[in-house]
């Protein structure tokens, strides 16, 4: 495992340029700390293993928030530092960083996991040492019950969240005979379960379920096992050969009659949509959490917050045009810390004896209105069943690039509660 402490000691120097610098800058003027320890904050990191590229940039998201929340007076008066723990992306290794971050360096909570594999190994040692765990996966794991008070998903919607509000537009446009390819693991487990079951309520049928192994690096093999009378092919995939999934799937196609396609850009993060051979992408239909691409209603603080992480309009580093973002899930991130510092200050966090007044600060969270915390869009926290609700994006591939054309109601994606974490002891 690796550590890299990013330390609170601010910088005046200025990381932002463009049209987002000003809006960060406005109004910060230098923090004069209180003389009390930093607060620190562990990062449960995805450095190698499958999450690697993931791992990259949920790293510099978690810098640039960091930076911005130090520059605006850290929390309580108190400076902030991050401890990142690389966890392999391996569920063993993941509960041995919740241990290391919480024993060894004295953590007061910890974030930033997102496989969901990883989640559910960690998440009960967090809840054995009693730190609060933030976790910025999309699993229904949080939400079905399954884990622990001290878990918490408030950055970003879940599977069950996203399938079930874009099941009927997908019915609606692009047809209702469905196979589904998906990773053959918890998080593609939900997508076949709750969009199976959205599918069906819509009038529409599962033709078959086609399960691949995450770290699975050629797919010819399953390919064939999709039924000729499919009308959609709905696909995700993680991992480093998502590139290969989506260039094979193509090349299984070729140029002649194919179905509707319809995938979760988790096929392609960190992969741009102009690669030479993703030519067949033309026209199909991609659900995003988080607009890889500039569009046209971009707000203020999406502006700002695409500046400071370093994303240009495309939606890769600005440094380095074929370094592709994690865009749709790396807000997360930013908004997950930003609940932390709202959460502490709400509690009067002071040290580790606070981390139950911090939980229930951020139980008795609600409304999250769009703002530079909140960057992709208005969320509604339900401190129940510790599960963010929000918007979700249909995008349209165009011209080699990603275009909304759909974006669902909160509403859409809002289900029956299957816990009351509140009602469980510490």
């Amino acid at each position: 495992m690796t550590k890299d402490i990013i330390g609170a000691g601010p910088s005046r120097r200025t990381i932002l340029k463009g049209a987002g610098a000003g809006l960060l800058a406005a109004g910060f003027a230098p923090p004069v700390w209180a003389q009390s320890a930093p607060i620190k904050l562990g990062f449960q990191l995805h450095r190698t293993g499958i999450g690697a590229a993931y791992g990259r940039w949920y790293e510099r998201t978690a810098q640039a928030a960091l930076k911005l929340v130090n520059d605006g007076g850290g929390i309580n008066g108190r400076p902030v530092e991050i401890v990142f723990e690389d966890d392999g992306t391996d569920p063993k290794r993941g509960a041995e960083v919740v241990e290391k971050l919480t024993s060894q360096h004295g953590c007061d909570a910890i974030f930033g996991p997102l496989f969901s594999h990883v989640v559910i190994g960690s998440a009960p040692r967090a809840g054995e040492l009693k730190v609060p765990y933030l976790v910025c996966s999309e699993g229904y794991h949080v939400a079905s019950g399954m884990l622990n008070r001290w878990t918490m998903q408030p950055g970003i919607t879940d599977v069950r969240a996203q399938v079930s509000s874009m099941a009927p537009w997908v019915m609606e446009n692009l047809g209702k005979k469905v196979t589904m390819v998906f990773p053959d693991y918890a998080f593609g487990h939900d997508h076949r379960d709750f969009f199976s079951a959205a599918v069906e309520a819509a009038g529409g049928e599962i033709l078959a379920h086609i399960a691949i192994p995450p770290t699975e690096t050629s797919f010819t093999r399953y390919l064939p096992q999709i039924p000729r009378d499919t009308e959609v092919l709905y696909h995700v995939m993680v991992g480093p050969a998502v590139l290969t999934f989506v260039k094979e799937l193509g090349e299984f196609y070729g140029t002649g009659a194919r179905p509707e396609i319809f995938g979760f850009i988790d096929s392609l993060e960190a992969v741009d949509t102009a690669t030479p051979g993703l030519e067949f992408l033309e026209g199909t239909h991609f659900w995003e959490g988080h607009c890889r691409v500039k569009q046209p209603d971009a707000s203020e603080h999406e502006t700002a917050y695409r500046a400071a992480v370093g994303v240009d309009d495309n939606g890769a580093s600005v440094t380095d045009t074929r370094d592709v973002a994690t865009y749709a899930h790396m807000f997360s991130v930013w908004e997950t810390l930003h609940v932390i510092k709202a959460g502490m200050e709400a509690a009067g966090y002071q040290g580790p004896e606070d981390r139950q007044k911090f939980v229930e600060a951020v139980e008795a969270m609600t409304e999250m209105p769009e703002s530079l915390a909140h960057v992709q869009g208005a969320k509604v926290f339900n401190g129940k069943t510790h599960q963010v609700f929000g918007h979700q994006f249909i995008s349209r591939v165009e011209g080699g690039k990603l275009m909304k054309v759909h974006t669902t109601s909160m509403e859409d994606g809002m289900y029956e509660d299957a816990v009351d974490y509140t009602a469980q002891s510490f």
